[in-house]
């Protein structure tokens, strides 16, 4: 697991169930403070296509669920089917 998708996973439980976050919060956290985050993005977009593939997390948009990445996009959690509950 590429450490984007690490990160993203560990972000979004900080966050808690239910809670989302920006694909740039990710890149701000990967580039640190001062850092060049946009160069950071393309990673973090693999790594997002990543883990939607396994189910991991879900993108959305204005609270709408999105079935890929596309345009501006939020993260959440992939909710689990036998709980009903968010788990990164």
């Amino acid at each position: 697991m590429s450490a984007a998708a690490e990160r993203t996973l560990a972000l979004l439980r900080s966050r808690g169930a239910g809670r989302t976050l920006c694909p740039s919060e990710v890149a701000r956290d990967l580039a640190g403070e001062g850092g060049d985050w946009r160069a950071r993005m393309e990673d973090v977009h693999k790594a997002v296509d990543q883990l939607l593939d396994g189910g991991a997390i879900t993108p959305s948009w204005k609270g709408r669920a999105l079935h890929r990445r596309e345009g501006p996009y939020r993260i959440a959690a992939a909710p689990r089917p036998d709980t009903d509950t968010v788990t990164p």
